[in-house]
């Protein structure tokens, strides 16, 4: 299989090329696959990992350039970087709308799986934001303490209520829309995120259970929000393609702490 068919099937189609960032950023689409790597971001020592293993793609979830649409500024690290990856020879493609596009989100799914949080998502009216009812009321604290230990986030921040038993989740996984408008939801009582605005909303999870409401914001960091959707498409690549090896490379947290 050449990498340009592998992408054909794992795309649902109808984004044209101008408007998706789902594009290959390097390599050529004609290669035959014999090793497939697939990650969350294309850092420089993921990318060395790939090639140690012979890899001739890499499937990644995020930027490969800092910019949404990979807009190069031209700097000393894009430089290098760029020069990293022509040097490897390793095609890297982008899979990012697809996924969150399907009819059920792929990211959200995985981190759900992994999480072993169970119950139904359905969509809200904001891009890759769902809603979640648990099957098992779970409140914040418990729902941290499993997203360190089954999720290896090294650190999750919990603003507003802690303690008490909730069913009605909003799984905001990365940086989607309609992180606030779910917060002030009445109906809804954690809301899941990786990245937060602290004076918008984390201030306004902290002041609600303070005057008694019981709403939280757990914030998990863009990576331990979203990397267990791609954890899960290599599991599923694994299952489905035999003509070919696939391999998760994880690409590790992007903060280091002083407890670590």
């Amino acid at each position: 299989m050449k990498a340009k068919e592998l992408i054909e099937e794992l795309n649902i189609g109808g984004f044209a090329p101008e408007i998706t960032c789902d594009t290959v950023k390097s390599g050529d689409p004609e290669t035959e696959l014999k090793k497939v790597a697939v990650t969350m971001f294309a850092t420089v020592d993921t990318v060395r990992a790939a090639k140690s293993w012979g890899a001739d793609m890499i499937i990644v979830h995020e930027p490969t350039y800092y910019d949404h649409m990979e807009v190069i500024i031209p700097s000393i690290v894009e430089e290098r970087k760029k020069a990293l990856i022509e040097e490897s020879g390793i095609v890297i493609y982008r899979y990012h709308d697809h996924m969150h596009h399907r009819e059920k989100d792929q990211i959200t799914e995985g981190e759900l799986h992994y999480l072993g949080l169970e119950g139904d998502f359905e969509r809200t009216p904001y891009s890759a934001s769902y809603i979640l009812k648990t099957k098992t009321p779970i409140n914040a604290l418990e729902l941290a303490k499993r997203m360190e230990k089954e999720l290896g986030i090294a650190h999750v921040r919990i603003a507003g209520e802690r303690d008490k038993k909730s069913s009605t989740i909003a799984a905001c996984f990365g940086t989607p829309d309609g992180v606030y408008e779910l917060l002030r939801d009445e109906n809804v009582e954690i809301v899941l995120t990786g990245e937060a605005c602290e004076w918008k909303l984390a201030e306004y999870a902290r002041d609600a259970a303070a005057l008694g409401i019981n709403k939280s914001l757990i914030v998990m960091g863009h990576i331990g929000s979203e990397r267990d959707g791609m954890r899960l498409l290599a599991k599923r690549m694994q299952e489905k393609y035999t003509s070919f090896e696939t391999k998760y490379i994880e690409c590790g947290e992007v903060y280091m702490y002083t407890d670590k």
